[in-house]
């Protein structure tokens, strides 16, 4: 694994060298939130091979997406991604068990579930076996019994009317004391928190397939107002494959 675009330019064999590269800004520290996407996605632009991303997926790829799991507090999922890839609560792991206690942290990530119809296995690993107790988010009008049901195992937030209110459920996140915020998707959740002007950062995996068909891109569905610039702030290589770190371009930095 090398790197082709980075401050540093060294090599990223170890973990503590990815966690290095990947680490969040300092804003996080003062009770700010930063958003980071991790996605994965083919050279033509496909987020899933056979309905799902782990066709997409290889070696280095599960790597880097453990080191941002690894330093999160809390990963935000659609609960249509839950379902189609089979979710399970994140896990501790040793070689981060030190930082994440020096910062604060637990063990390990929440995750916290975006679901409007609650439709959710109850009984499933995610929410029978975490660490940290899952969180689902959801709106306000949601079915009665089905938040009741939810409320039983896991952490309930209600936001929003109609449609889950992200800006709010972000807040409520925040709130929690989980400035440093993944979204692994999937893709229409992305979209929604790309339009609402919540995403900070993208971290995007190309593999070194094409697929064709009809698979979603890795945003899909909500429209933006405006696009969105980003900056290019790291560029790894291996086997073909390229992991991208891309940042939010203040309005006011030059284009480039």
């Amino acid at each position: 694994m090398r790197q082709l675009i980075s401050p540093s330019h060294r090599d990223l064999s170890s973990l503590e060298a990815l966690a290095e590269t990947y680490a969040y800004p300092e804003q996080v520290n003062l009770g700010r939130p930063w958003l980071r996407a991790n996605m994965v996605s083919s050279l033509d632009g496909a987020a899933k091979l056979a309905g799902l991303s782990e066709g997409l997926s290889g070696d280095a790829d599960k790597r880097i997406f453990g080191v941002l799991r690894a330093l999160s507090d809390v990963v935000l999922v659609g609960a249509e991604t839950v379902r189609a890839e089979g979710y399970r609560p994140a896990r501790a792991r040793e070689a981060f068990a030190a930082a994440r206690e020096a910062a604060g942290q637990a063990p390990a990530p929440a995750i916290a579930v975006v679901s409007r119809s609650l439709t959710l296995d109850l009984t499933a690993p995610l929410f029978t076996e975490p660490l940290v107790r899952t969180v689902v988010i959801t709106t306000e009008d949601a079915p009665a019994a089905a938040r009741a049901a939810v409320a039983e195992v896991a952490d309930l937030v209600a936001v929003g009317r109609g449609s889950v209110d992200l800006p709010a459920a972000q807040a409520a996140l925040t709130a929690r004391g989980w400035t440093r915020q993944l979204t692994e998707g999937g893709p229409r959740l992305l979209a929604q928190l790309a339009a609402a002007g919540l995403l900070d950062e993208l971290c995007l995996s190309l593999a070194p397939l094409v697929t064709a068909g009809d698979a979603p891109r890795i945003m899909h569905g909500a429209e933006m107002a405006d696009a969105q610039r980003m900056r290019l702030v790291s560029l790894i290589e291996q086997k073909g494959f390229l992991f991208t770190r891309y940042c939010r371009t203040p309005v006011s930095s030059p284009a480039f």
